[in-house]
């Protein structure tokens, strides 16, 4: 029998096409999908798909994970929500000085074997098609940076996002294994809008207010679509010796996209 690796994964072994039938998006239940999809990002900016790759892929790409552990660059900082330096002269209660802790390990895209099925599933037209209609784009492009296009994160016991703003528009995730304890993803929708930042409801967010706080699902083989501009969004502590296990698939409404040198250095310890 072959091994996961030697492995020649069909769209079909990965994705179960049955519930999700992405592969061909003029079919009416295609179609109800996507309005379904359209419908809760609309609602609360974020659509979850849970049981969208099929669990032998989820456990070879968590196999994988493991194998290139040792080649994971580790990242830890503190730093405010909008990861930017807070200005001199702001108000005690202002969230621009407000420091959150993250830390995690990043498994780059040139890391990520020929074989596995995260390579073969980001790099599908079909998949790239589906999520531009859903986010309903003009256009959507696989980010062309051979370290960031698509990369599998570690957390473990410890490791942490704190709350932050995502600088793009939105994030395309897939959850492949989560900790024992620990470990959720919390957000508030729509915490800020274009032109109103609302820092005085972040600031009491960032004091320990709970409202509005909402959790996403993070079973294994979940893909989940997220409006992160507006919406801020953490991952709690780990709790445990098993490891968060995620990977994010970068797009781009341009082709071409690549990170800066710098980014691609203090994300992924690389310079190509």
């Amino acid at each position: 029998m072959a091994t996961a690796a030697a492995r020649v994964w069909a769209i079909g072994d990965i994705v179960d096409l049955g519930r999700y039938p992405i592969a061909h998006l003029a079919a009416a239940r295609a179609r109800r999908l996507v309005e379904d999809c359209r419908r809760e990002l609309a609602a609360r900016g974020a659509c979850q798909l849970p049981g969208f790759m099929r669990p032998e892929a989820v456990q070879a790409v968590v196999d994988e994970a493991g194998a290139l552990g040792h080649l994971a660059h580790r990242t830890e900082a503190a730093h405010n929500v909008y990861f930017t330096e807070a200005a001199p002269g702001l108000a005690a209660g202002d969230p621009r000085r407000w420091q959150v802790h993250s830390a995690k390990g990043a498994i780059g895209w040139n890391r990520i074997g020929p074989g596995s099925p995260l390579r073969r599933l980001y790099e599908w037209d079909g998949l790239t098609e589906f999520l531009r209609v859903a986010l309903a784009l003009p256009v959507l492009y696989r980010d062309a940076d051979s370290v960031g296009a698509c990369s599998i994160m570690v957390y473990g016991q410890g490791d942490e996002l704190g709350w932050h703003f995502d600088n793009s528009e939105f994030a395309v995730t897939l959850m492949l294994q989560t900790s024992k304890s620990g470990g959720s993803f919390e957000f508030v929708p729509r915490i800020r809008e274009a032109g109103d930042e609302r820092r005085d409801a972040v600031g009491r967010l960032l004091a320990g207010a709970g409202d509005g706080i909402l959790a996403m699902d993070g079973r294994p083989g979940t893909l989940a679509l997220f409006a992160g501009r507006h919406s801020i969004h953490r991952v709690t502590p780990i709790q445990g010796r098993t490891p968060r296990v995620n990977a994010v698939l970068a797009y781009a409404q341009e082709p071409g996209h690549r990170l800066t040198p710098l980014n691609r250095e203090l994300f992924y310890g690389q310079s190509g």
